[in-house]
């Protein structure tokens, strides 16, 4: 089908997706972005969040990005990620403990607390959460 391109997104361990799509949308750096086939050329950093992609049969996709970079051509995105998780990989009991324990570091306010990593290490969870729990 003339409407489809190729979408890879891959972590440092391995290939998370490697298949034909319709469309995708993901947390640019610079604000959210979304792409077609045909797409005009860029290069993004990306944020923590979800990154939502229509497969070839028209079915929506969900996945977990811990940041990274994209780069879009008129026929394939590719997704370097830190880290990335498809919706149904996510363990939804261990992000929850993730996001406990991020909550109680901010809430101790101990003097040895890493803020910015305990931020960080909420806005992960709390993005793991939302992605495991969209259906």
């Amino acid at each position: 089908m003339a409407d489809k391109f190729f979408l890879e997104v891959v972590t440092p361990q391995k290939a998370i997706v490697s298949e034909d799509i319709k469309s995708i949308s993901a947390p640019g750096s610079e604000g959210e972005f979304c792409a077609l086939k045909g797409h005009t050329t860029f290069l993004t950093s990306l944020k923590v969040g979800a990154i939502r992609y229509v497969d070839a049969s028209g079915n929506e996709c969900l996945l977990f990005a811990n940041g990274g970079f994209a780069e879009v051509l008129p026929d394939k995105v590719t997704i370097l990620a830190e880290s990335a998780e498809r919706r149904e990989d996510i363990n939804l009991n261990r992000a929850k403990e993730a996001q406990a324990r991020a909550e109680r570091r901010l809430s101790e306010k101990a003097a040895d607390t890493d803020i910015v990593r305990a931020q960080a290490a909420l806005q992960r969870a709390l993005f793991r959460i939302k992605v495991a729990g969209t259906h």
